[in-house]
């Protein structure tokens, strides 16, 4: 796959949570192109990272790239909700009470959305697949062919927060009456078409659609919704557990997740308001520019590292 080009988001922010320590060992469940994963072993010379991610050429290439780590780097090739799994089966041992921090930082990597047999982009003509993991489960065209207009259309609104959700539906099944939606531009033109080809901002009509569709095969929310019920379980006490959305819904679910368990003397709340990257970070790599961040640590120990100012900020709406 040549050099990774993954650049990690918030970097500071999520070193500054994590705190790594020596002898220490932290989870990365989204491994992607190995970017924070880097730099935690990087700051921190002498802790471990086990990096788990469902995308198996993702994660070879990615640990290619960080070979120079040698055995302090493991890898699990697995959905994260099915981690613990994964691991156990592969002889790495219980995730119980096993790491010092866990990070999740949800949605795609660069190196995902950049390559265009994965059918996740509409700037290039491919095979609508959008799989996380392409060796498992339904196409994005598959799915397209069999479901239904109104269940399409929740889907849209509810994952893409996409308001011509109807008229985008709509137009999905009456061109399938004809021929079936197989490739990512077929996608976009027809959205722009049943949307008037308005743009929304600067966002391209088709974005919110080709969100939501990627969210829906890969049953991202769902594997979120699991994943954090199992996370503070695998924290050490005192260990960090920080999660980087970029969808609304998905940070609601890590908000509701993250206040349950400290409500149930789980987890204490590290961030009490979400932190979003500063205007330097969006200006430098603008993929980062809807990223939030919130963070939580195991009831136990000692207090996981704070970080002021971002932590305070009243742009996010969700907030409360």
């Amino acid at each position: 796959m040549g050099e990774t080009r993954h650049v990690p988001v918030m970097v500071e922010e999520v070193l500054g949570f994590l705190a790594p320590r020596p002898g220490g060992r932290y989870l990365d469940l989204t491994f992607g192109g190995g970017g924070h994963a880097r730099e935690v072993l990087a700051r921190e010379p002498r802790c471990q990272v086990v990096g788990v991610d469902r995308d198996g050429s993702t994660l070879a290439a990615a640990a290619r790239e960080l070979a120079q780590f040698g055995a302090r780097l493991s890898t699990v090739q697995s959905r994260f909700d099915q981690a613990a799994v994964a691991a156990a089966a592969s002889g790495l041992g219980s995730f119980d009470d096993a790491f010092d921090g866990v990070l999740a930082d949800l949605g795609l990597s660069s190196l995902q959305l950049d390559d265009p047999e994965r059918g996740l982009s509409f700037e290039r003509d491919a095979v609508l697949d959008m799989r996380m993991d392409r060796g498992v489960g339904e196409t994005a065209a598959g799915f397209l062919g069999r479901v239904s207009e109104q269940e399409l259309a929740d889907l849209l609104f509810r994952l893409g927060d996409e308001s011509r959700a109807r008229a985008i539906a709509r137009a999905i099944v009456e061109r399938r009456r004809h021929a079936p939606v197989r490739r990512t531009l077929e996608l976009a033109d027809l959205v722009v078409r049943a949307t008037g080809g308005r743009l929304q901002g600067r966002i391209h009509p088709a974005t919110r659609t080709f969100q939501a569709l990627r969210m829906a095969v890969n049953d991202e929310i769902g594997c979120l919704e699991r994943v954090l019920s199992q996370a503070p379980r695998w924290l050490k006490a005192g260990g960090a557990l920080v999660v980087i959305a970029f969808h609304s819904g998905e940070d609601r679910v890590v908000k509701r997740s993250l206040r349950a368990a400290a409500d149930a003397g789980v987890l204490e709340l590290v961030t009490r308001k979400v932190v979003e990257p500063g205007a330097a970070e969006v200006a430098t790599n603008p993929r980062s520019r809807s990223a939030k961040l919130r963070a939580a640590r195991r009831v136990g120990g000692e207090p996981a590292a704070r970080r002021t100012g971002a932590m305070t900020d009243e742009r996010d709406e969700t907030n409360g």
